[in-house]
């Protein structure tokens, strides 16, 4: 926020790519700083807000997670009206992509400037959410990815990242070769430490290596 005002800069919309809380659990901080902003999302990602702020899973999952960090005011974005929206003369363009690392996520295409901000649908150079993932949904993301390429970006903006790493589009590839890798040990593994162990060897760098291991233990459940 400070960032943004200190270039001079004013934020009219916060577009929310998917319900995990992690991506919009932030909003009344946001909101209060820029107060004439709205925060919108397609009908479907705001049904899968609503189930992941409800009390029973903020209580179970989050805070359980998170103690004593998650905000008591959780916001929920408005439904989003019409297929775009506009930014000084452009359009922003909700891609629905079904299944990545929860229901209903989208990207947001800037065809613009070659942009797409992927949400969750891509990683970079950080270990995959797989916990919510089967064989069919692991699928679905990687049909996910094959439309953010057709796209024909000029830089992919990952929801979760290393900071240095560049906005290359290689990181769609990248993201669906883990997947790949993921289900063919997946197969393979026998318990989740196995399969933990198995990820890790080809991907010794990635950050984040607890979603790895949330994602062998549920997938190996």
């Amino acid at each position: 926020m400070d960032w943004v005002a200190a270039h001079g800069k004013n934020v009219t919309t916060i577009y929310i790519t998917h319900g995990h809380g992690d991506h919009f659990f932030g909003l009344g901080a946001v909101l209060d700083r820029f107060p004439n902003a709205r925060a919108v999302a397609t009908r479907d990602v705001v049904k899968v807000m609503r189930r992941q702020a409800s009390p029973e899973f903020v209580t179970n999952f989050w805070k359980a997670r998170y103690p004593g960090q998650i905000p008591e005011r959780l916001i929920i974005a408005e439904e989003l009206e019409g297929n775009s929206i506009e930014l000084e003369g452009r359009d922003l363009i909700p891609v629905p992509l079904g299944h990545t690392d929860t229901d209903n996520t989208t990207c947001l295409d800037v065809p613009s400037i070659g942009l797409v901000v992927a949400g969750d649908a891509a990683y970079n150079d950080v270990h995959l959410y797989l916990a919510e993932s089967n064989a069919q949904t692991r699928r679905e993301w990687i049909a996910a990815l094959d439309t953010i390429e057709a796209l024909k970006p000029r830089a992919v903006i990952a929801g979760h990242k290393k900071a240095e790493k560049d906005d290359s589009p290689r990181i769609i590839e990248e993201t669906r070769q883990y997947i790949r890798d993921f289900e063919r040990l997946a197969e393979a593994a026998t318990t989740s430490r196995e399969l933990y162990d198995r990820m890790l060897a080809l991907y010794p760098n990635r950050a984040n290596p607890g979603s790895l291991w949330g994602s062998a233990r549920a997938v190996k459940a």
